[in-house]
């Protein structure tokens, strides 16, 4: 799971407004090209983004500029664990830079946990180079007034390819 998250490119009192909802599977042409274009994420296929917004899309959420175009600056997927669905994985999260500092990573974090009934605890996994994720994640954890534990989920060796270890971030427990 990566992040991309960066200093602001709008002052505050012309950052234009965003609105969040569940991705179509119409969005996943623009949820691939975010993804690509973050150029941090582990890139799926083209494919695989279309089948997520089609198989998990009451699990992710889309982030459009409000106005007449609508255009996609960012996207949240996830999913519920199988062997314990009040969890949802987060597995990738990306914001364009004409939406960067506007604090829509966070929204659509809230967002989506507001919006999946029966969800308590949220993971995540990051590399330890990135500081963006782990200050998102910890400000998410932070906002739910909830524990936030890491462990290694997946060590280097295992990923191999020179990928760094995924730490596994549980949040939790918060209200449902």
């Amino acid at each position: 799971m990566t992040a991309q998250v960066e200093a602001p490119e709008h002052p505050p009192s012309t950052a234009p407004a965003v609105l969040i909802s569940t991705p179509t599977v119409d969005d996943g042409v623009d949820v691939s090209r975010l993804a690509a274009e973050s150029k941090v994420l582990d890139l799926n296929s083209r494919y695989a983004y279309l089948l997520w917004c089609r198989d998990f899309a009451e699990t992710s959420v889309l982030a459009r500029l409000d106005g007449p175009a609508g255009e996609p600056v960012g996207f949240v997927t996830g999913y519920r664990r199988p062997d314990s669905p009040n969890t949802l994985v987060v597995w990738q999260v990306a914001v364009d830079a004409a939406a960067r500092g506007l604090g829509v990573a966070g929204r659509m974090l809230d967002a989506l946990v507001d919006r999946v009934p029966g969800i308590d605890h949220l993971e995540t996994t990051i590399t330890p180079d990135n500081d963006a994720s782990g200050r998102l994640f910890t400000a998410f954890a932070e906002r739910r007034a909830a524990r936030l534990v890491t462990s290694e989920l997946f060590s280097a060796e295992l990923l191999g390819d020179g990928h760094e270890p995924e730490i596994l971030h549980r949040i939790g427990p918060f209200a449902a």
